[in-house]
């Protein structure tokens, strides 16, 4: 009987809202994880923005853009996995992360301050977090995953009530049955499974969900038996399953739709039975009514949408728009918004229907966790959408206390800024953060930030957090004429612990692809392109494991061949000439090819090396011979750094371990450390003045991440982690410890990342990246000394091509050039001179850096110029073409009345009175009376005469123009005074009339950024002006006199 029944959702309809609606100016997170990266409550939503460990908080409430505004919650030290918002209290947020905790944060209304540390945390878990949600009847249980592992929380006792028998492989989604009693898992062993977690830990059932085990989801429909699972098939197409516990063996329904990678995001509202299948990365939404009595999963609507979908989420049925229709509203998270999308029944009669909006579950919990716990099945008791029934009443939750007010911040004096960015009274939203313990993004600022603290800086950095001076970074290639182009034969197939070449302040050596092991040294200062005979090389005989210039000798290059060996080649000053095969020192001492070679940062001819015999050796190159040798490795050694002082040498391995070694005191690890958890590469180098370790590496899911240590705490692990994207090569770091900036890329990639290290919170600030068209094969920093200083070129870089090097200038911008930025360039360490010799070193000395200034001749320190008085600048002629609304137009006159009125911090003439006596202040207070009465009667007086005047002339004016200008005014629709303020001329003059037009005409251009109607506005100007001039020609023509020009 029911497979006739017609739906009473047929004629629905999905309506995108508009732009005025959405949440705009928003970067959300692109990282592929089991979460939706949204959630709403009936008052709030919550998503992942692109900066780890952040979230975006915001209002539900408010259908204009500007009546909400986007705060954000720095909630842990690596991404945020999954998240839910309780279906009872509207301000409880638990996250889950990579970090492997779930914490519970106490949200707050709007306009109000975000928490700085979560109410409750649990774990932390051996593997991160994946999938985390509230129980539907309970007020503090909730279920989450992590790796093979399902547990069932008491989160008001912050412990385990069961752990579920394990997995055989990740579980992907958890979810609760409607009524809380049962749990559903999907693994991607492709099994799913429906545990009763009070009965026992087993699986109670179990099938095969779909035959690919790429993202498989679920969610449970209105009657408990049934749940619909979304996954791929054998043919990697797309599709959704309704199934039925008490005939677990096949699915009752299933449709397949396309082949796209994306996986669906089941979106299912169990009163109405819709559900909403959302694909990541996917621009169209797929609606279905499930129906388990016939059963079918019956097509409704589809969406087509504007922006592509990152995440997706449902709003609660009870803040729907229930007397328009609204069955359904889905929020779309974008790459750079919120998109509402209502799916509407239509129907004539505006009232309430309530066959479209049955009862619905309230917001007052069944029971508590311990009832649950003990078999208590109650239900939530279910309340009316009738607006009429309404208020319901409300719910807080007692896990996380409420916030009480905190006491007024103190705000850090500020300091007299010598210099500013072109942008420097706002904050980069692109900040991103990765703070090692829970922390909102606050005011606290880092001393090396470089921010200034005005009130309208403190009220953005509220908002999004500290940002780096160096923000505004912008990265250039240099001229063609400084490129090195031609190059040919190149071997791009170097080990990943090399960094493909090397390069000083001289010249620039690069392995070649032809047999022998071949190194082609070319010249810095001949650039050009280069012949396309033979170059000159330096002949190995081997293949060509890593190289590295000599800091203090920039003729002499180690090479490290395959067959273990260390050649040391002196290039002739002028440059190769000639083909050498005779290195002028061979080091022999390991028994495996060798990884990579270190040059000692203090000491004359000391160099260091690994190898696949998993020792380092160091080496002093005065005589010849291995002089110290570090053991302790157990796998492949990654890389090698030398702390700044070079007390100490760090190595990160393979076997997931960071050591750090005194290599004159013993050949064992002094400290050791968790590394990385991929094995498929890493980096290590000290920042951060030698008080840090920066491991750049993979974790378990091939995420490229950056660990910073704390260099006397590696047992500890790593202070703060940063995840970035997912490529297949290591990231290669390169440290300015002048500026704190690291420069990160890996080989085939496009793009270099800039990050200003820290020490402490957030420890990582992002700046502009850089980007070029095609892949780089290598990326090296030059000496600070080949920097442009009066560019305020703070570094330079060569990148290498498959046929060309190319230097990269980064460079920040700033309004006085003219003065050296001594912000920017502290003393340098002079790298090209040894403080000490390699027998002092090894002998136990220690030396320190020759520091030297980088102010160029006949430039004054930016910190000793002349504060500058700020230019009042001329509005645009953009802001007169610019409709404004009434609202806008008063605030400009309040703003413009109050500039009249002087700055309020500015001292009154009566802070600096001595008191007086009394017979002397009533003298002194009639006069003042009396002043002020004759003050104040003059400046009537002149106000008066100022309006008679101005009345006079317009009425003038007006007898001038007379019918004939006023009905110019109205045949073109806009006034004379109109047309005169858009081309911003005072006095109608045809040269200044022409010249304006042509100019406002350009720059309005659409090719410039301009727009046709900007230049329709100058347009229709120009006419009216031109009919007046023709008006007044005519006038001064019937007078008899000579035509104004």
């Amino acid at each position: 009987m029911n497979r006739f029944k017609v739906s009473k959702f047929r004629h629905m309809e999905a309506r995108p809202s508009r732009r005025e609606a959405w949440i705009s100016d928003i970067r959300a997170v692109t990282t592929p994880t089991c979460g939706n990266h949204i959630k709403s409550s009936c008052s709030l939503i919550a998503f992942n923005s692109d900066r780890p460990g952040v979230l975006g908080v915001i209002s539900l409430e408010g259908r204009e853009e500007n009546k909400r505004h986007v705060t954000y919650l720095g909630c842990h030290s690596d991404l945020v996995t999954d998240l839910d918002l309780s279906p009872f209290d509207d301000f409880l947020l638990a996250s889950g992360s990579a970090d492997r905790t779930i914490k519970l944060w106490r949200l707050s209304g709007t306009g109000e301050a975000l928490p700085s540390v979560p109410g409750v945390v649990l774990g932390p878990e051996e593997l991160p977090v994946e999938v985390l949600q509230f129980h539907p009847t309970v007020d503090g249980v909730l279920v989450s995953t992590a790796g093979k592992t399902v547990k069932v929380w008491d989160v008001a006792k912050q412990q385990p009530l069961t752990e579920l028998e394990a997995h055989k492989d990740l579980v992907q989604s958890a979810v609760w049955s409607r009524d809380g009693a049962i749990v559903g898992t999907a693994c991607k062993d492709k099994q799913l499974r429906i545990f009763d977690p009070r009965a026992r830990t087993q699986a109670s059932q179990s099938t095969q969900a779909h035959e690919n085990n790429r993202d498989i989801r679920l969610a449970w429909t209105g009657i408990q038996e049934h749940l619909v699972s979304t996954g791929f098939n054998q043919m990697r197409e797309r599709e959704a399953k309704l199934w039925d516990t008490r005939l677990f063996s096949s699915a009752l329904a299933s449709v397949t739709l396309d082949t796209s990678p994306g996986p669906l995001i089941p979106l299912l509202d169990p009163d109405s039975g819709l559900l909403v299948l959302a694909g990541k990365g996917e621009n169209q939404l797929y609606c279905y009514e499930v129906t388990p009595q016939q059963p079918a999963l019956s097509p409704v609507t589809q969406c087509i949408l504007e922006n592509v979908l990152r995440g997706a989420a449902l709003v609660p049925r009870r803040a729907l728009a229930v007397m328009s229709c609204e069955v359904l509203q889905v929020l779309q998270l974008s790459d750079t918004a919120i998109i509402p999308i209502s799916h509407h029944v239509p129907r004539k009669a505006v009232e309430f229907h309530e066959d479209l909006f049955p009862d619905t579950a309230g917001s007052v919990p069944a029971s508590d966790a311990h009832m649950w716990w003990a078999g208590d099945n109650q239900q939530v008791q279910k309340v009316s959408l009738n607006p009429a029934r309404r208020p319901h009443p409300c719910f807080t939750s007692s896990l996380v206390p409420t916030m009480e007010p905190a006491p007024d911040m103190v705000q850090p004096a500020e300091m007299p800024r010598a210099d500013t960015d072109l942008s420097e009274d706002f904050s980069s939203p692109s900040s991103l953060m990765s703070p090692s313990t829970p922390s909102s993004l606050g005011p606290s600022l880092s001393s090396t930030s470089g921010i200034g603290t005005s009130p309208s800086q403190r009220s953005l950095q509220s908002l999004l957090g500290p940002s780096s001076k160096f923000r505004h970074t912008q990265g250039s290639l240099l001229h063609r004429d400084s490129h090195i182009t031609n190059l040919k034969g190149l071997n791009l197939t170097t080990p990943g612990e090399s960094d493909g070449f090397c390069a000083n302040r001289l010249r620039v050596a690069v392995p070649l692809l032809s047999s022998g092991g071949q190194v082609a040294v070319l010249e810095l200062q001949k650039p050009g392109r280069l012949p396309d005979t033979a170059l000159p090389t330096l002949q190995n005989g081997t293949a060509v494991m890593d190289l590295v210039w000599d800091p203090f000798d920039p003729h002499r290059l180690a090479v490290a061949g395959e067959d273990a060996r260390i050649r040391l080649w002196r290039v002739p000053p002028g440059g190769l000439e000639n083909v050498l095969t005779t290195p002028e020192t061979v080091l022999t001492g390991h028994t495996e090819k060798i990884y990579s070679l270190r040059f000692h940062p203090l000491a004359a001819d000391v160099l260091a090396s690994s190898s696949y015999d998993l020792t380092v050796r160091i080496w002093d190159l005065q005589t010849g011979a291995e002089r110290l040798k570090l053991l302790g490795h157990q796998d492949q050694i990654f890389s090698l750094s030398w702390s700044p002082d070079g007390k100490q040498l760090a190595t990160v391995c393979k076997d997931g371990h960071v050591r750090v070694y005194e290599p004159r005191s013993s050949p064992l690890p002094l400290q050791e450390g968790p590394g990385p958890e991929g094995g498929r590469g890493a980096r290590i180098v000290w920042v951060c003045d030698g008080g840090c370790l920066l491991v750049s590496g993979f974790d378990s899911r091939s995420e490229r991440q950056l660990q910073l240590y704390i260099a006397d705490a590696l047992a500890q692990g790593p202070s703060a982690l940063l995840g970035l994207d997912v490529a297949p090569s290591t990231l290669l770091p390169s440290y300015d410890p002048d500026t704190g900036l690291v420069l990160l890329t890996g080989k085939g990639d496009t793009r270099v990342f800039l990050y200003e290290v820290l020490p402490e919170a957030p420890f990582f600030l992002e700046c502009n990246s850089f980007t070029s068209p095609d892949p780089h094969k290598g990326f090296v920093l030059l000496p600070k000394t080949e920097c442009d200083i009066q560019d305020v070129e703070f570094a330079r870089c060569l990148r290498l091509r498959q046929t060309s090097l190319e230097p990269v200038a980064f460079r920040l911008p700033r309004v006085r050039k003219e003065f050296f930025q001594d912000d920017v360039f502290p003393d340098t360490a002079v790298t090209w001179e040894p403080a000490l010799s390699a027998k002092a070193w090894f002998e136990g000395a220690n030396g320190q850096p020759r520091l030297l200034s980088l102010q160029p001749p006949g430039m004054t320190p930016v910190s000793q110029a002349p504060r500058e008085v700020p230019a009042r600048r001329a509005p645009s002629s953009a802001q007169y073409l610019e409709e404004k609304s009434d609202q806008q137009k008063k605030e400009e006159l309040l703003n413009a009345m109050v500039a009249k009125l002087g700055n309020r911090e500015d001292p009154l003439p009566q802070d600096s009175f001595e008191g007086v006596d009394e017979d002397e202040w009533a003298k002194y207070l009639a006069q003042i009376i009396v002043m002020g009465v004759q003050v104040v009667g003059r400046a009537f007086a002149r106000a008066l005469r100022q309006e008679f005047a101005a009345s006079q002339a317009a009425a003038d004016a007006r007898g001038r123009a007379g019918h004939q200008s006023a009905a110019a005014s109205n045949l073109s629709g806009l006034s004379l005074q109109e047309a005169q303020q858009i081309l911003n001329v005072s006095k109608l003059s045809p040269e200044e009339v022409q010249k304006n037009y042509e100019h406002l005409l350009k720059v309005n251009d659409k090719s410039v950024g301009g727009s046709f109607y900007l230049q329709s506005k100058v347009v229709r100007a120009k006419e009216r002006l031109d009919e007046e001039l023709r008006i007044q020609a005519q006038e001064d023509r019937e007078k008899g006199q000579k035509p104004k020009t």
